[in-house]
C-alpha cells in the first residue's frame, strides 16, 4: 500500500496566491480613490469651519477684522480666548496647518486698519495621491475647487 500524506500541492497553493493577487490588484486602487475622496470631504469641511470661526473671529474683534490661521486656533488645550489665540479652531488646523492630507493656507490679508478680506486655501500634500482638487474660499463663504490641484482661486467653479 501507498502512504498517501495529506496537504496541498505546490501548485493549488500557487492558484491561491495569484487569486489573491488578482482581488488585490483590483481591490487597491478603488482604496486609493475612497481615501483621496474622504481627504477632500474633510478638507472640504475644514475650509467651512474656518470661514465659521473667521466669521465669528470679525464679529468678536471688530477692530481687528478678519486673523491669520494662528490666530484662530491656539495650542491645546486652549482656554483662554483673545485676538492672537481665539480658540474657534483646533489646535492641529491652526499650528501645523496640515490636516487629511491637505495643506492649509489664510493669506491676502489686507484693509488698513480693519482687515476686510481673506482667501483660504486647502491644497493636496501629493496630487493624485492625498487628493486631486484644490479647494478656496473667501470672506463671501463661497467653497471654490480647481481640478489640476495645484492651485486654486476665487475665479475658480464653486462646489
Amino acid at each position: 500500500m501507498r502512504n498517501r500524506q495529506k496537504g496541498f500541492s505546490l501548485i493549488e497553493l500557487l492558484i491561491v496566491v495569484a487569486i489573491i493577487l488578482i482581488i488585490a490588484a483590483i481591490a487597491i486602487p478603488n482604496l486609493l480613490r475612497s481615501r483621496m475622496a474622504a481627504n477632500e470631504a474633510s478638507a472640504v469641511g475644514s475650509l467651512r469651519t474656518i470661514d465659521t470661526a473667521e466669521m465669528t473671529y470679525s464679529t468678536t474683534y471688530p477692530s481687528i477684522g478678519y486673523a491669520d490661521l494662528p490666530s484662530l486656533g491656539g495650542a491645546a488645550p486652549c482656554t483662554t480666548a483673545t485676538s492672537t489665540s481665539s480658540c474657534l479652531i483646533d489646535d492641529v488646523l491652526s499650528t501645523v496647518g496640515t490636516k487629511s492630507g491637505y495643506a492649509f493656507t489664510i493669506t491676502n490679508l489686507a484693509g488698513a486698519p480693519v482687515i476686510v478680506t481673506y482667501t483660504s486655501t486647502a491644497l493636496p500634500s501629493v496630487v493624485g495621491q492625498s487628493g486631486q482638487r484644490a479647494f478656496c474660499s473667501d470672506q463671501s463663504g463661497v467653497i471654490r475647487y480647481n481640478a489640476t490641484g495645484t492651485s486654486c482661486a476665487n475665479n475658480d467653479p464653486a462646489l
